[in-house]
């Protein structure tokens, strides 16, 4: 037992005092805290400065667009010719302009004329036009209260009830979706970069033979146990550091950001499964890459197997994202949720999106167990078979047939 625990130690110091653990630790909080503190100051800035108020030149073919011309902080300036435009935008008298052409009414078609290229024309700008337009079409056409609720017809607001017919405490929607998915990206992340170092740290060892030396201290079932329970320590450090910070960073944007995501949510359970899923989702990965890292012959031929890992566990966001968003409760997301290599980041990203039955979780976590001991089984099987073969790394029939023989 102290064999082991020596070498839990090893590897969690050598994990731990790598500058590329240490990096990546630390960087999303400070991205984070950097980011609210450049938009803190941004608003600052923008608030002790002058507003600016845009001035759109316009020019009306079509007759009769006199009025409104104030819409927010946007003016919109009169002119008599298309070249009177051109000569004040050229003048920088003007932002920008427009043209109300003769046949305006019946195709609805308005040029715009600008000196900066755009990726796409400002929501601000084009609300002050659309309000601008349609409040000029409708004068004098019906009551005034009917205009205005002609140019905003709806404010929608969305209530989610629980089963007794309540209000309920978490209403979804893209604020609660955004807390858990960000953590479930850095939950894979973690999960896969630490059980990339049980990886890369075999097949060095193997490589430069170091193994024989290490298997001749200590047995392949204390070396295989203390390297993952070693990294899974740091790896649950880092984890840990990054739970905390994603629960400070989301009260902190919905307090200073503010706008849609005034309503960012944590679901009261993601600290509980955060630490869970990395716990179990780690095990599971790092035993099968403990088996990857023996078959290979070296470190990157090791890495490139793992691949087959690693892919189906990023799979559930881009299947979220495309067909899965307005249909959380899909049969597809039950399946991911039992499935081990996706259900870490299916379990956070269905968190933001519906409650998730109990009994799918209990399955899930079962099935993520069960797999684990068949996992570590299997990787100790080969571990013993495999871990001391130098050269050219065995087919899958050989690898079969070496593993009967064991």
């Amino acid at each position: 037992m102290n064999k082991t625990l020596l070498v839990v130690r090893h590897e969690f110091l050598q994990v731990v005092k790598k500058t590329s653990f240490v990096v990546l630790t630390l960087l999303f909080p400070l991205i984070g805290f950097l980011g609210i503190g450049i938009y803190q100051i941004a608003q600052n800035i923008g608030g002790s400065s002058d507003a600016d108020n845009p001035l759109i030149g316009y020019v009306d073919e079509f007759g009769g667009f006199e009025g409104y011309t104030t819409q927010g902080d946007i003016t919109f300036v009169p002119y008599e010719t298309r070249d009177g435009a051109t000569r004040a935008l050229l003048a920088d008298d003007i932002d920008e302009y427009f043209v109300i052409p003769g046949d305006y009414v019946s195709r609805g078609l308005i040029p715009r004329y600008t000196m900066e290229k755009e990726l796409e024309v400002s929501g601000t700008t084009q609300w002050a036009m659309r309000v601008f337009l349609q409040s000029n079409l409708l004068e004098g056409q019906t009551a005034r209260e009917i205009a205005d609720r002609v140019k905003s017809p709806m404010w929608l607001q969305n209530f989610l009830l629980d089963e007794e017919g309540n209000i309920a405490s978490e209403q979804g929607g893209f604020a609660a979706f955004l807390a858990p998915m960000v953590f479930g990206f850095l939950l894979v992340m973690s999960i896969g970069m630490t059980s990339g170092f049980l990886l890369q740290g075999l097949g060095e060892e193997k490589e430069n033979r170091i193994m024989e030396v290490l298997l001749s201290s200590v047995s392949t079932r204390q070396l295989l146990t203390g390297k993952v329970l070693g990294l899974g320590a740091a790896g649950l450090l880092q984890v840990i550091i990054w739970l905390a910070s994603v629960m400070v960073l989301t009260r902190l944007t919905s307090e200073t950001v503010g706008g849609e995501l005034a309503g960012i949510q944590i679901p009261d359970n993601m600290m509980i499964l955060g630490i869970l899923y990395f716990v179990l989702g780690y095990l599971f990965f790092a035993v099968m890459q403990a088996g990857v890292g023996a078959i290979g012959s070296n470190a990157k031929e090791s890495q490139q197997m793992s691949v087959f890992f690693i892919l189906p566990a990023i799979l559930p966001f881009y299947i979220f994202i495309i067909f899965l968003r307005e249909n959380p409760d899909h049969v597809l997301s039950t399946i991911m949720t039992m499935f081990p290599l996706t259900a870490p980041m299916t379990v956070f990203l269905r968190l933001g999106l519906s409650e998730i039955p109990a009994w799918e979780l209990v399955l899930s976590i079962c099935l993520m167990i069960v797999s684990i001991v068949g996992g570590l089984w299997f990787s100790a099987k080969v571990f013993r078979v495999f871990v001391l073969m130098y050269g050219k790394s065995p087919n899958l029939r050989e690898i079969v047939r070496y593993l009967r023989e064991a």
